[in-house]
């Protein structure tokens, strides 16, 4: 869909011109926000990816997982069948940088935490509605991922990333919580 290569385009280009202290206070902001929510307090296993420079921080919510006796999983990704597993991570050492600058679990150093071991599930996207409409990074790996998940989706935003619209197809999932930096969208 050319839709979605526009907004991918132009929501990447705003982030990526985003002053990193403006990130950073907006990352807090989101942090402060996500470990206040009923769904972070009573998930024990949470799924999340390692945010790359231009997206909101997670280092700190993995941080504060670990800190609060949580298991983080991050998925690796199968390229060549665009699926992705989740492998258990206790350090940032046990990460690797793989194509595009993605920091992924090294699979001989984790354990593979199925889907249903999964409480909570923290999305990346490059732009939302506010009735949970995500709008992906185009790789579809999450897409293929949530056709087994049953737990809570949670997806973190920086207020810009939230439209009025994106475009969804049929498999598309929507998220339960979108996280932003001025508020809580259920």
């Amino acid at each position: 869909m050319e839709q979605k290569k526009v907004i991918r385009k132009q929501m990447k280009q705003q982030l990526i011109e985003q002053s990193e202290s403006v990130r950073k206070v907006k990352s807090d902001a989101i942090f402060n926000r996500v470990i206040a929510l009923d769904e972070w307090v009573v998930s024990s296993c949470i799924g999340i990816t390692i945010s790359r420079s231009f997206e909101v921080s997670t280092r700190r919510l993995i941080e504060q997982a670990w800190h609060e006796g949580k298991r983080i999983v991050v998925p690796k990704c199968k390229h060549e069948s665009r699926e992705m597993d989740f492998y258990e991570i206790c350090d940032f050492a046990q990460l690797e940088i793989v194509y595009a600058g993605l920091y992924e679990p090294k699979v001989k150093e984790t354990q593979l935490i199925l889907a249903g071991d999964i409480d909570l599930l923290i999305l990346p996207g490059i732009a939302f509605t506010p009735n949970g409409d995500r709008l992906g990074f185009g790789g579809g790996y999450y897409d293929r991922f949530l056709t087994n998940y049953q737990g809570k989706l949670m997806a973190l935003a920086f207020d810009f990333q939230m439209l009025d619209f994106v475009p969804v197809e049929e498999h598309d999932v929507t998220v339960d919580l979108i996280v932003t930096d001025v508020c809580v969208k259920e």
